[in-house]
């Protein structure tokens, strides 16, 4: 038997022409613990060993027998902190602690079966939430599994095997132009007015909304630079600021009259206020804050933005859905949806149709209207 190279670990060959190799991997627990990985030839076990020893350089885990849902669970949650956005990863961990761990929890890695998977489906959906929340159950165990796969923890992901509960399509039923109206005059006095007309005078998201710095408003070219967003992550865990989660959402929007109107009441009635407000404020430089110059809650949004739709007398929606009001309205006029879709900075087209196809019978009319207005056919003619 040849001499080993360094750091190649043990390698011999078998009676039986197999060879086996051997190392010292890490367990879960940081203990280590002999290994053996086989192949049919000497350069086949030496690569296994090397991916071996290099995990255990890395201090990644690589002894998978010891390892739980569980314990795989928090090693996946430290591993990925730096890759993921700190509210995905955030959501991640909260899934996984609600739902996920307390019902595989204890079982084997490299036991779980295509059965326990689909239990997780009926606990989840035996608490009453809906069947979205089963869904995201099912992807947040897949994305780990995945990763679990590629560090060769398990030969399978068994939630990839799967299929995840369908749920029915809800359709999307943002304001007409009327109850828009109706909620300006309602919400004209109050003052996040501005903060309204922004969401459903340009589609932006809650968090891009809050995360807007006035460094991000060009004025003199009636433009807004979506660069940043806001978001609280959970009691104890504090804000997070940072760009859009895709390039898709990273856009530079033209701002309408009303929102440039809307810009500079916020930029007055803000510097009055701040000019009571004793030490340094708003140091975040944002368009929208509390009366103090701190960062506004997104509950608190939430709870002003009911309490002026009961005082409009309107129908009740979420905040998001101001977002889809803007783009419905824009559609129901005719815009283009690729426009749309480079507005509101969906990541594909198909998202913008999906989302929006219910104002589109009527511009399919217009759009069959436009073949005889082209070719000088009069209605009249019609059989």
């Amino acid at each position: 038997m040849s001499k080993n190279a360094n750091g190649e670990g043990s390698i011999y060959q078998r009676n039986d022409g197999r060879w086996v190799g051997a190392t010292y991997v890490l367990r879960p627990d940081g203990s280590r613990k002999r290994r053996q990985v086989y192949g049919r030839t000497r350069a086949e076990v030496s690569t296994k060993l090397r991916h071996l020893i290099e995990q255990t350089a890395q201090g990644i885990p690589a002894f998978t027998g010891d390892w739980t849902v569980d314990t795989y669970a928090a090693h996946w949650l430290d591993s990925t902190r730096g890759t993921l956005r700190p509210s995905t990863h955030s959501n991640y961990a909260w899934m996984l602690r609600k739902y996920i761990l307390p019902t595989l929890g204890r079982i084997k890695l490299t036991a779980l079966t295509p059965t326990h998977v689909r239990h997780l489906h009926a606990v989840v959906a035996a608490t009453g939430v809906s069947a979205r929340t089963v869904q995201l159950a099912h992807a947040v165990l897949r994305s780990m599994l995945s990763d679990a796969v590629r560090e060769e923890a398990v030969s399978r992901n068994v939630a990839s095997l799967t299929r995840a509960p369908r749920r029915e399509k809800v359709e999307t039923k943002p304001w007409s132009q009327e109850e828009v109206e109706t909620f300006r005059l309602a919400a004209e006095s109050h003052r996040l007015a501005p903060l309204f007309t922004i969401a459903y005078g340009l589609g932006l998201r809650r968090g891009e909304i809050l995360g807007l710095r006035w460094s991000d408003v060009d004025f003199s070219k009636r433009l807004i630079h979506v660069r940043h967003t806001m978001q609280r992550l959970g009691a104890g865990t504090g804000r997070v600021f940072g760009p859009p989660k895709t390039q898709r959402s990273r856009r530079t929007v033209p701002m309408p009259t009303m929102v440039v109107r809307a810009l500079e009441r916020q930029r007055r009635q803000q510097a009055e206020e701040l000019r009571h407000v004793a030490g340094e404020t708003n140091s975040y430089d944002l368009v929208f804050t509390t009366s103090i110059g701190t960062p506004l809650e997104p509950t608190n949004l939430r709870r002003d933005f009911d309490a002026l739709i009961m005082k409009a007398g309107v129908r009740r929606i979420r905040f998001h859905d101001l977002r889809h009001t803007c783009a419905s309205l824009l559609m129901a006029q005719g815009v283009s949806p690729r426009v749309v879709m480079d507005m509101l900075g969906h990541s594909t087209l198909s998202v913008t149709m999906d989302l929006y196809s219910h104002v589109m019978p009527s511009a399919l009319l217009d759009a069959s209207r436009a073949i005889d207005m082209a070719l000088g056919t009069d209605e009249s003619e019609a059989i």
